[in-house]
């Protein structure tokens, strides 16, 4: 006898769920974000209550959507993200706290690189641990290739981030799509959620891989320069955001286990 498939949802039954005040481009920037959220806790990214992923609002250079400081990142769906504005002060009318603090890192990226709609920012044990060496993140692993020469490093300077360290920090930064910062996590930004989730998604496995083959072995093998140099022109998206593949088979199957979350 044979077995029927399980029903794929469509996709636009996932941004079906939008209340009448809020126009459909903000709701599914909503609804990418607190996927984004419910993804990463999948995964095992979230540190308790902290750390974030913010994304700028549609049509406004700044006002930003981020999670409601306390909540877990599985307690994170479409409608309780917050609204703040560039200091990471709510602006949404509700009385709800964010982490202003937290935001500093993200304000700074998001006013300094206009390509940076959605930034990422994790304390994962994998990537603070390949911050903490010194030889950094080593191209093993295919998904490291595609950081190859294409990755920042912030030197750790302590828990406050005063605008001489964003300064900094914007400046190892650069242009790249990722950033590790030394002795506390990763950073990912993207022209979409799914570009910053799914380079987020590549920056942790090659560091898990990283840690894996140190530990099994100090012979490391590393491919010649020439070969680097043409996976990573290979890995890179082009004038296209990365992500628009995967992106939809991630919501799928979130939407199959936690439906809540685009409400």
């Amino acid at each position: 006898m044979s077995q029927s498939c399980p029903v794929t949802p469509d996709l636009e039954a996932i941004y079906a769920h939008r209340p009448a005040d809020i126009d459909p481009e903000h709701w599914r920037a909503r609804v990418n974000l607190a996927a984004a959220y419910r993804l990463a806790a999948r995964q095992g990214w979230d540190d308790i209550i902290y750390t974030h992923i913010s994304l700028r609002l549609p049509g406004h250079d700044d006002i930003f959507l981020i999670n409601p400081f306390g909540l877990r990142f599985d307690e994170i769906c479409a409608s309780n993200l917050l609204l703040i504005d560039t200091q990471g002060q709510v602006v949404d009318g509700t009385g709800r706290r964010a982490n202003p603090s937290g935001f500093a890192i993200h304000g700074a990226v998001h006013r300094a690189r206009a390509d940076a709609h959605c930034v990422i920012h994790l304390h994962t044990d994998a990537s603070i641990a390949v911050s903490a060496l010194s030889c950094g993140l080593l191209p093993l692993s295919q998904h490291a290739m595609r950081f190859w020469q294409d990755i920042g490093y912030h030197d750790y300077a302590g828990l406050a981030f005063p605008p001489e360290e964003q300064e900094a920090l914007l400046e190892q930064l650069g242009s790249y799509p990722a950033l590790l910062l030394r002795n506390h996590g990763a950073l990912t930004c993207g022209r979409t959620v799914a570009e910053a989730y799914v380079l987020m998604d590549a920056l942790e496995r090659a560091c898990r891989i990283q840690l894996s083959a140190m530990a099994a072995s100090p012979q490391l093998h590393l491919p010649p320069k020439d070969v680097l140099d043409l996976t990573h022109r290979q890995l890179l998206p082009g004038d296209e955001p990365e992500g628009l593949l995967e992106w939809p088979a991630l919501l799928r199957k979130l939407y199959q286990s936690e439906p809540e979350f685009c409400r």
